[in-house]
């Protein structure tokens, strides 16, 4: 990340949780017996900011800069609110469609995700704070500039997300094996919000019990799964082949 989105020191790094800044992450001194470092570590769990205790060698490059043993990484983009985020595109759209991320932690695919997700039409996409890629100069990177153009909302839980949705009129489609249906058996030409599993584990179980519909993509080859930026961009364009046809 560049410079101007870091933040030093333990009076800056507290102020800017105070006002809600939108933080990435943050690096505390490992083994510090600093009792402002548990305040900080107190501020950032209230608010679902991920932090990491790493040693002083982490810290090397950045001692010119009076740290006092914590950096934050701010987002390089505006976050934006998830309810007036889905309010706006209820009232402006017939069919909206919204992506969930659910443990996407790969930065380059979080990024080749929202450009394919911003050339398909996705009104937004939806992040936990916790357990996801960071949108930092990778992700933006890969992206091609499209983390600029497109939505993004961070929500404390996925769970809570779906709730909304479901309770605003739309359909929870989630892209899984773990079904009989392919993704071209589902109706995708109407309000719905896909969910797409992280790298590993897929979609939490305790998700899937809350989807509307189950998909997957037929898979011929001996390989069991696609990775996920490629398996998101085969789904959302059947989606808008849907709304096209």
């Amino acid at each position: 990340m560049e410079d101007s989105h870091i933040i030093f020191g333990i009076h800056s790094v507290a102020e800017a949780l105070k006002q809600n800044k939108d933080i990435e992450k943050i690096n505390l001194l490992k083994d510090s017996d600093n009792p402002k470092l548990k305040e900080i570590e107190g501020l950032a769990k209230q608010q679902t900011v991920k932090v990491s205790f790493v040693p002083i060698q982490k810290f090397k490059k950045f001692e010119n800069s009076n740290h006092q043993g914590v950096i934050a990484y701010t987002s390089q983009i505006t976050y934006q609110d998830f309810e007036s985020t889905v309010e706006a595109v209820l009232e402006t759209k017939e069919k909206p469609l919204f992506l969930l991320l659910d443990g996407v932690t790969d930065v380059r695919n979080l990024g080749a995700i929202l450009r394919t997700a911003e050339c398909t039409g996705v009104d937004a996409v939806v992040l936990p704070k916790s357990g996801s890629a960071q949108v930092n100069n990778e992700t933006i990177k890969t992206s091609a500039g499209a983390a600029f153009n497109i939505s993004i909302c961070k929500v404390d839980h996925l769970k809570d997300a779906i709730f909304y949705l479901k309770s605003s009129g739309v359909e929870l489609v989630a892209a899984t094996e773990k079904t009989e249906d392919t993704i071209y058996d589902l109706d995708l030409n109407k309000p719905i919000a896909l969910i797409m599993g992280g790298e590993g584990e897929g979609i939490q179980s305790s998700i899937l019990k809350m989807v509307d519909h189950r998909g997957k993509l037929p898979m011929l080859g001996n390989i069991e799964s696609l990775n996920v930026s490629v398996a998101c961009g085969v789904i959302l364009y059947e989606s808008l082949r849907q709304r096209l046809s």
